[in-house]
């Protein structure tokens, strides 16, 4: 065993790497860029070295620097994680060309599966079945709308390199090919390098199945059973469960073989995923799943496979690339119960699982009864430069029904403020029909987006307890009592409040009846409020005639309200922007986010209509299209494709027709 590794990564995994090998006896050395000074993972290992700039471009991506820590450090290995240069066949062998170990499969493995084409070809002729579809060279426009209109629509189009649900866009007619293929190829090229695609057949009612796979150097190569990822979005899976519903023992061992197969055709060493998309319009079948690709490296949804097998796969990992045989044969292994894992996100599922930056003012989650895997803190940012995962969670039980039950139990019981997340969303998943009778497949989301999306509005009692809890924001306290002043000679102390929720803008007027005693009018009805008591953000209040328990917690000017088992975020808005906005109208095209300006599609004095695409830019690892509010003519044009921006910074600005 090694006496110390370096982690090329940063956040979750890395921090999950380094408790196995601090369970090991191993020392570790993390790595961190600009922006993960005092990052969680940084804190955790035995050593940390600065490896340059926020950008990934400048730190993480970095061969030469990652490469150059590890020889300061002394260590013995590297271990990639997922993402970044875990399956980058050059950095393998620079690793290996520096004298170390790399924690992974030989660059020879890599490279074969690297490129999906190449890989597809390898499995057919390996006897591994492949989804029907052109994964050749040429790669000329017309030729692949070609071969895409004889395969037949909807076709998938997929970048040849990578993953991550980069580089793919589902085609359902011919005449939006075009716009899709050139959507995938600047996508790929950034995220890769490689713009190259292959066509595929899209299944309408498909299954993404994979199996996780290990092979050590003494040519072993086992199956550690399957993984359902088929709750997906923006081609990217949400939820994961092993084993996988319906599977029948028939099936399994067909998958199980097929993707030993294709790990034994590359002679694979370390830690591997085949994944395979299953045609399940009738049904689970042994001859109705097709090859789609094998990630050479560990896999975001590892912990369900370690949760059902009894296997920590980091520490399988470290032992075979210390040169041990798998610590079990396939006969050995079993599985035992069901288990799930939700990704969380920084992202607003409610507009289009919009990625957010932010600071994170709470995070909490339940003490028993799940595994957390998170890499931040209550106190640490999300960054606009890295994928904007807050924590995985993880549960396991018996059964299917109550593996379920616990997930849907932690994702409820679970708290994050201070920046929007998809808890919401996540919870809304676990309680879906089909999702709940075990009948997954990777169109349930898009199906069903908004019921799973949608933004509970709040309840009178609700918005009244909101305008009350927010008179005292300002001041950072939480007494509003003392903020209308008591009381007032002739008169009942009021103020008008206004309150943003979910875009709408809210108006009441509140009133002072008494001692923490108000009532909130909203023009229509007066809801009475009072406050019974208060215990670090846990107020038992009594509003509109019902004795309520509510979480209050207020961040700047942003209030959160947590009741009967819904959260609402509330905004008190700045007078002075919202007056700018107001001037504004819907004249100003503004980032969401940071990132940088990929493509600019319009120009001044361009006549615009309603939902015109004008700016294409990218932020944490996706392309956002921004459009047109409406109708008008291009003022000026701010930015030019390259630019890096602000969030809120202003890229085109518009006037009315005939100005």
């Amino acid at each position: 065993m090694f006496d110390k590794i370096l982690i090329a990564n940063r956040g979750e995994i890395a921090c999950r790497i380094i408790r196995t090998a601090r369970r090991l006896g191993v020392r570790t050395v993390a790595v961190y860029s600009d922006a993960d000074t005092g990052a969680l993972h940084a804190e955790m290992a035995d050593e940390a070295y600065r490896i340059g700039g926020a950008a990934a471009h400048e730190s993480y991506l970095s061969i030469e620097r990652v490469i150059s820590a590890a020889a300061r450090s002394g260590a013995q290995a590297i271990h990639p994680g997922y993402g970044f240069l875990s399956e980058n066949a050059e950095f393998a062998e620079a690793v290996e060309a520096a004298g170390m170990v790399f924690i992974g499969p030989q660059p020879s493995a890599i490279r074969a599966m690297g490129l999906k084409d190449a890989a597809k070809r390898l499995m057919e002729q390996s006897g591994v079945p492949v989804v029907p579809g052109y994964h050749g060279d040429n790669q000329d426009p017309d030729f692949l709308a070609a071969r895409a209109a004889e395969i037949g629509f909807p076709v998938l189009i997929k970048a040849r390199a990578g993953g991550g649900g980069k580089g793919m866009r589902r085609v359902d007619q011919a005449q939006d090919f075009s716009a899709s293929l050139e959507a995938a190829r600047r996508e790929a090229a950034a995220a890769f390098g490689d713009d190259a695609v292959l066509i595929e057949k899209y299944l309408l009612r498909p299954r993404h199945i994979e199996m996780q796979v290990f092979g050590d150097r003494h040519g072993n190569v086992v199956h550690l059973f399957e993984r359902d990822c088929s709750l997906q979005r923006r081609h990217q899976k949400v939820i994961e469960e092993a084993p996988a519903p319906g599977m029948t023992a028939e099936m399994r061992r067909a998958m199980g073989e097929a993707a030993v197969r294709a790990a034994k055709a590359i002679d694979y060493r370390g830690a591997g995923t085949v994944e395979f998309i299953a045609d399940v319009s009738d049904g689970l079948w042994p001859d109705r799943f097709f090859f789609m690709e094998m990630n050479t490296r560990l896999q975001v949804e590892h912990p369900v496979t370690e949760a059902i097998s009894g296997v920590d796969l980091v520490e399988w990992q470290l032992r075979v690339a210390a040169g041990e045989p798998l610590p079990k044969k396939q006969a050995e292994l079993g599985i035992n119960g069901w288990a799930f894992e939700a990704r969380i996100y920084a992202e607003d599922a409610a507009k289009g699982f919009l990625p957010a930056t932010g600071k994170i003012e709470r995070l909490q989650f339940p003490e028993s009864g799940a595994r957390i895997d998170a890499g931040i803190r209550a106190g640490d940012r999300i960054s606009a430069h890295y994928d904007p995962l807050i924590a995985k969670l993880i549960v396991h039980g018996d059964n299917r029904q109550a593996a379920l039950s616990g997930l849907r139990n932690a994702l409820e019981a679970s708290r994050i403020e201070g920046t929007v997340s998809n808890l919401a969303f996540l919870a809304n998943l676990t309680r879906q029909e089909d999702f709940v009778s075990g009948h997954p497949d990777t169109g349930l989301i898009e199906r069903n987006l908004d019921s799973l999306t949608e933004v509970p509005a709040p309840s009178g009692s609700a918005i009244a307890l909101a305008a009350v809890l927010s008179l005292d924001m300002p001041r950072g306290g939480s007494d509003p009592w003392e903020t209308l002043g008591h009381w007032q000679l002739w008169s009942e102390m009021q103020r008008i409040v206004t309150l943003q929720h979910a875009g709408e803008t809210l108006s009441l007027r509140v009133i002072a009846r008494g001692f923490d005693m108000f009532a909130a009018h909203n023009g229509q009805r007066v809801v009475p409020v009072r406050i019974v008591s208060r215990d670090n953000g846990r107020i038992h209040a009594e509003a509109d005639g019902r004795q309520i328990l509510v979480e209050a917690r207020h961040y700047g000017r942003q209030l959160s309200l947590r009741l009967d088992g819904l959260t609402h975020v509330f905004e008190l808005p700045d007078p002075l922007e919202a007056a700018a906005s107001e001037i504004a109208g819907g004249d100003r095209l503004v980032a969401p986010m940071p990132g940088f300006i990929k493509l600019v599609r319009t120009a001044e004095g361009e006549s615009v209509a309603k939902g015109q695409p004008l700016i294409v830019m990218e932020a944490m690892k996706m392309e956002l299209t921004l459009t047109a509010a409406r109708d008008g003519v291009v003022e000026s044009v701010a930015v030019s494709e390259g630019h890096q921006v602000s969030e809120g910074a202003v890229l085109v600005s518009l006037k009315a027709l005939g100005e």
